[in-house]
């Protein structure tokens, strides 16, 4: 299996969360239960899009374990960086970080076996493009998992106009090529969206 990265973007964000931030989010998003959901299994491959500092990506690479991979890529360096640190602390040589923007970047072709996209679909320029690469990524067997807020008033996360309800976002994977199969609930704030490679001769 071969993952290339590309070159690198601009730094246009910076999300510095301290430890006490993490254990509060547990509080209401427990991540191992989700990738469990997903069915993440040891020795996956697992791209997690806007990993950001690893609130998915490190969990996953446990459960991956050493003969599995975890991919992150996010546009934030500081945050790379703080990911990197937290994996060598742990150990975990499975982690492979790329600094970019995900309109930008494909790893490689048909290599992984989920593409995860945790809460920051909303977040890019160009949502389609992102998801066209994750089709391209994902094996013919994998899943693109699509986790974000719910489109309402909520205590946490930014306001209902910015985010994507799961008809919307459903709506742009299925233009991206991909071919949805599940929504459902994800928690008292959260819906996933399921889907699988599409044909990739249209991507």
């Amino acid at each position: 299996m071969k993952i290339t990265g590309t070159g690198m973007a601009h730094h246009t964000r910076s999300r510095r969360h301290l430890p006490e931030d993490e254990a509060a989010r547990r509080r209401w998003q427990h991540p191992e239960s989700i990738l469990e959901g997903i069915g993440l299994a040891f020795g996956s491959t697992f791209i997690d899009v806007g990993c950001g500092e690893g609130f998915f990506a490190l969990p996953a690479a446990r459960m991956v374990g050493p003969h599995g991979r975890v991919c992150g890529i996010d546009i934030d360096a500081e945050a790379l960086d703080l990911l990197q640190e937290k994996a060598f602390r742990e150990g975990l040589d499975n982690v492979v970080l790329h600094r970019g923007m995900a309109e930008e970047i494909v790893l490689c072709s048909g290599c992984a076996d989920v593409v995860f996209f945790g809460i920051d679909l909303h977040d890019f320029v160009d949502p389609v493009r992102v998801l066209r690469n994750a089709n391209r990524m994902v094996s013919g067997s994998g899943l693109i998992v699509d986790m974000d807020w719910k489109k309402e008033p909520l205590p946490l996360g930014p306001p209902p106009g910015k985010k994507f309800s799961p008809e919307h976002a459903a709506a742009l994977m299925t233009e991206a090529g991909l071919e949805v199969r599940a929504v459902a609930e994800s928690g008292p704030y959260h819906y996933i969206v399921t889907a699988v490679a599409g044909d990739k001769k249209k991507g």
